[in-house]
């Protein structure tokens, strides 16, 4: 119970800091804090449940830290943006519509939503919204009474509540939506509770009573073990680091595609400065013995209300902060409360997918298996690696095909979207393209040449400025004259 609530103290302050700094530095509307792909896979993977598995707590830590590091040298540098500008137009697209597709995949599952989705042993997932007494915990599935749930229904009046005000652009929509379920929910006697007369809804209802309180770190901060003999803590990290490049780096472009933040080449102000913010949270997370921290899509609701500059994570991060204090209430919003608001979210950034090149095989293929393997595997990076792989081997093949066969076997190129790359921009940063410009300006020392050609440029300065102080003089002197001639006349 020490560790646990450790971790929800030491998951309120990082996330807390992390998007200060993401909203001083960065000036951008975005919340981080731990992914929970990758909890998932550091939890049950790599640490194992209850520490069953092969590489230990204090060691996978320490390999997060030192990917941290890794991946702020990446985006200091600008590799971390050059391999983001390698990615088609039409799949970065595509990652926008997928994230949406992937928000309303949650919203809509029992443990962070309305339920009305459930696991199915024969078709994976299946129409779910049972009360509990007919939901099996082991399978996860529905036994009988679908959609009979009163919590279900009620997270259905939420999303349609929130819809209403948004049509009525009603500022703060999702957090009015939030409010009214959540505080409807608590009051014990109702169907729709989320302090039931059991065990559970004690305990919880026991902790929602504390309103105030503060746990502070005792065993997590600072749990670091630098021995890395064990090979799997490398395999460890490789994976770290490859799934926070493509999933940290498409987290943060979907959103700034969403806020309209990007121009047409897909930059946008504040880049680098995102990516470093990013990146250095990793090693500040695991300092508190946390898992990789990431920019979160979530930060789609924020960007939904207006949020459009740093102050919106400033704010964000005011929140987390005040969580950690008043934990027992942000703790007992229950999940039929927000899942509709992630639902609305979705839905709206799924609009992305009208920019995609559906004319063109070889980027309608990359860009659907981007949407459909996102929420289907329940990982961004998995998503962007898939479409990107097949982006790569449908095009280098007809390419080399047209090649070998010298024109021969040919296909349409006039439908296919043109891949501009990185473009002129090469591959350092925009502040060392800076540095390195005015370092270029610096006065070399002249050649022969040059200085013949300063003397001859001085001499003719010289020649001008003699020509110009004789003409002076010669107008006074004439003038002088032409006055005493007129005195005597």
């Amino acid at each position: 119970m020490v560790v646990k609530r450790d971790i929800i103290t030491a998951t309120a302050a990082v996330s807390c800091l992390a998007t200060a700094i993401m909203g001083v530095f960065a000036n951008l509307p975005l919340g981080l804090a731990p992914g929970m792909g990758l909890n998932a896979y550091f939890a049950y993977t790599v640490v194992g449940f209850h520490g069953g598995g092969k590489v230990q707590y204090q060691t996978a830590i320490a390999a997060i830290f030192l990917e941290g590091i890794i991946f702020a040298i990446l985006s200091i540098f600008g590799i971390r943006q050059w391999l983001a500008k390698l990615i088609p137009k039409s799949i970065k697209n595509a990652a926008g519509a997928g994230i949406g597709l992937f928000l309303c995949f949650i919203g809509l599952q029992k443990n962070a939503g309305i339920a009305l989705i459930t696991t199915d042993p024969a078709t994976v997932v299946s129409l779910g919204g049972c009360p509990d007494q007919y939901f099996n915990g082991t399978t996860g599935a529905c036994t009988s009474h679908h959609m009979e749930s009163p919590i279900t229904w009620f997270g259905i009046l939420g999303f349609l509540i929130i819809a209403i005000l948004l049509l009525y652009k009603v500022k703060g929509s999702l957090l009015l939506g939030i409010t009214f379920i959540s505080v409807v929910s608590w009051f014990r006697n109702s169907q729709v509770t989320y302090f039931p007369y059991t065990p559970d809804g004690d305990e919880r209802f026991d902790f929602f009573k504390n309103v105030v309180g503060f746990h502070p770190i005792e065993k997590t901060l600072g749990a670091m073990n630098f021995d890395f003999s064990n090979k799997d803590i490398w395999i460890a990290l490789i994976t770290f680091l490859y799934v926070d490049i493509f999933d940290a780096t498409g987290t943060i472009y979907s959103m700034a595609k969403f806020g309209g933040f990007t121009d047409e080449t897909g930059n946008f102000e504040g880049a680098t400065a995102a990516y470093i913010c990013d990146a250095s949270s990793i090693s500040i997370g695991a300092i508190f013995g946390l898992p990789p921290v990431t920019a979160y899509v979530e930060s789609g609701a924020g960007i939904m209300e207006g949020g459009r500059t740093g102050i919106t994570s400033l704010t964000i991060s005011f929140f987390f902060f005040i969580s950690l204090f008043f934990a027992p209430i942000f703790a007992s919003l229950p999940p039929w409360a927000t899942g509709p608001a992630l639902v609305v979210v979705g839905s709206l950034m799924v609009r992305s997918i009208k920019n995609i090149n559906w004319d063109y095989v070889g980027d309608a293929v990359p860009s659907f298996l981007t949407i459909a393997i996102m929420p289907l595997t329940f990982n961004i990076a998995y998503g962007l690696i898939a479409g990107i792989g097949t982006y790569i081997i449908i095009n280098n093949f007809v390419w080399i095909l047209e090649k070998a066969s010298r024109g021969y076997i040919s296909y349409d190129k006039s439908l296919k979207e043109l891949w501009d790359g990185p473009g002129d921009e090469g591959l350092l940063p925009l502040w060392l393209v800076d540095i390195t410009s005015k370092a270029r300006k610096i006065k070399k020392p002249a050649t022969t040449m040059e200085t013949e050609t300063i003397e001859i440029s001085k001499e003719q300065m010289n020649n001008e400025a003699n020509y110009e102080v004789n003409n002076e003089v010669n107008n006074e002197v004439n003038n002088e004259v032409n006055n005493e001639m007129k005195m005597e006349v």
